[in-house]
Formats: structure tokens, sequence, C-alpha cells
């Protein structure tokens, strides 16, 4: 609520906190197309000046707990594509694809499993990728934009072989979680294995992913170190990129705009907060605005230090 206050001359702090409202409130979140943002608002009433005013951005968190029952799930996906040459088929590459579960967070690796074999006549490179899909709706109307934020690059694999992931890893850089329950913005990621078959379209099986904040615990020694880095005080907003990545490739180099207008990526619908996915909102306010995440090139390889806000000041 509003409050008055009549002030002296000199310099007035005053150290505040605020109850958020209830009802859920979405993740802060900076897109293509949009944003959600909040922000807390200071007025200063002057009688013979205009008013004044300051503002600071307010970060909100609302939580996604990837140790729900939903997101423990193991996803698996097949496919078949028959290799052919004008009246010439060589045969067919088949690829399928496992990870463990749907849900994981930022700085998790993801191992992938997945047998690929080729019993085509050409040389094919099986790759992955983590793509997220931004999806605005107003109006009636509906915009999405699609981006790769991680990759990885397999073997060769020869005419006649076969090739095994048994748990190829793939690491999530620094990303915006899962929005899964806005009416107007949506973000959702996937998994994507595919192999490159030259003369042929490419082979791409997409799995489901949902970027969560509060990790899963007890998984398995791996995940030990990792949990120690998402405490309540949210330091995996300060995550960065790791030194010299690989730049991934352009979209548009994995999958054609041909392609891409036919394949309607199978993302899950909006997930309800009674699935036990919605946890307490929480807010911190930062210097900073949580961004989405930027192509590798873009990085700053010297990332500036969160500071906390200073309490709101006026000189009289």
């Amino acid at each position: 609520g509003e409050e008055s206050l009549i002030l002296l001359d000199g310099r007035h702090e005053f150290p505040f906190s605020f109850q958020l409202p209830q009802e859920p409130l979405v993740t802060s979140f900076t897109g293509k197309y949009g944003s959600i943002q909040y922000y807390v608002k200071a007025i200063l009433e002057r009688p013979a000046a205009p008013d004044q005013s300051v503002q600071t951005e307010l970060q909100v968190i609302s939580h996604i707990d990837i140790s729900s029952p939903a997101l423990l799930t193991p996803v698996l996906r097949s496919q078949e594509k028959m290799v052919g040459c004008w009246f010439f088929t060589s045969g067919p590459v088949s690829l399928s694809a496992k990870i463990e579960r749907k849900g994981y967070c930022n700085g998790e690796a993801i191992p992938i499993y997945a047998e690929i074999e080729n019993c085509s006549s050409r040389l094919i490179v099986p790759k992955a990728a983590i793509f997220q899909t931004q999806t605005y709706l107003a109006s009636g109307k509906t915009k999405t934009f699609r981006q790769m934020v991680a990759n990885v690059r397999g073997n060769h694999i020869a005419s006649g072989s076969t090739d095994t992931w048994n748990g190829k890893t793939l690491k999530i850089p620094p990303v915006s979680p899962s929005i899964l329950d806005c009416c107007i913005i949506r973000v959702e990621y996937s998994l994507a294995v595919y192999i490159h078959i030259p003369g042929a379209k490419k082979l791409m099986i997409e799995m489901p992913l949902v970027i969560g904040t509060i990790p899963c615990i007890g998984f398995s020694s791996r995940n030990s170190s990792i949990t120690s880095q998402f405490s309540m005080d949210m330091s995996w907003l300060a995550l960065t990129m790791p030194e010299h990545p690989e730049a991934p490739p352009n979209y548009a180099d994995v999958v054609s705009e041909e392609e891409f207008s036919r394949h309607v990526p199978a993302y899950p619908p909006p997930i309800d907060c009674e699935e036990q996915l919605c946890c307490p909102v929480f807010a911190y306010i930062q210097e900073f605005r949580f961004q989405p995440p930027p192509l590798y090139s873009e990085i700053d390889p010297h990332p500036t230090d969160v500071e906390e806000i200073q309490p709101v000041s006026f000189m009289l």
C-alpha cells in the first residue's frame, strides 16, 4: 500500500520489506518479443516542484522443483529414415535416444543415451542440442522465437557401422527457467538428437525438457556438487558461461526453414500448479535484468558481479 511522510531537510533512508501477493507470480523474463518485469517504485511529492520518482527492478522467481514425479520420468524417442538417391535406396538410418529424466537445472550436465545405426551408403554425423522456444500470445495471435542454447557433436559413423552414446553429456548453460503457467508468455525447452546425412534431409528427434530452479537431490553422486550451487539465496542467477565455449551453429544450420515450417515440436502442455511443480515465490532486488540466454558470441568474458541495491535515498 501507499504511505505518505512529510520529510524535513536532509538525507533520509527507509529500509523496507513487503509481502508478495499470495497468487502465483510468473518468473521475471526478458525475451525476443516481450518481457515479464516487476518494479519497486518510490515517489517524492514536492509542493513547488514536479514529483520525483525512482524505481528498481524486482526479480521474481517462481520455483520449479525438478524432484516432482512428473519431471523424474525418463524420456525415450526413436525414429528411422530411408536414405536414397533418385531411384536407388541405400538403406535406413535408425536413431533412438533417451534421457534419464525430464527436469534439470542450470549447470547440470544431461547424460544422453543413444543408439545410431547407419545402414546407408553415406558417412553420417550425430549431434545433440538444447533448444529454447519462446511463445508469445496476445490478441488471439501467437508468435514464436526459437534458438539453440547448447550443442554437442558425436563421432562420424561410417556406412554399415553403429555408434552408442552411453551417457554423452551436454551441459546446460545459464538460461531462464521454464515458464509453463503464464497465459501470455511461455518459455519451453527441448533436447534434440539429430543426424546430418549428406544428400538427404536430417533425421531429428526431440525430447521435452523442463529447466527448474530446485535441483533433484540424491539422484546420483555426480549431482551432489551441483546441489550445493543452488542454495535458496538464488546464487545460481550469477552462473557464468564456461571459458572459451564452442560456438553453436545457427538453428538454420540444423533445420531448414522448410523443415521448420513442417516441424511442430511436441512440447508438454502448460503444467498446472496442482501437479506440485509450483513452489512459493521468492523476490530478490538486484542490479541486473534476467536476460534471455545470449548467443555465445555475445558473452562478456568478464561478467559484472551482482550488487545489492542500497535503500532508497533522497537529498532535500
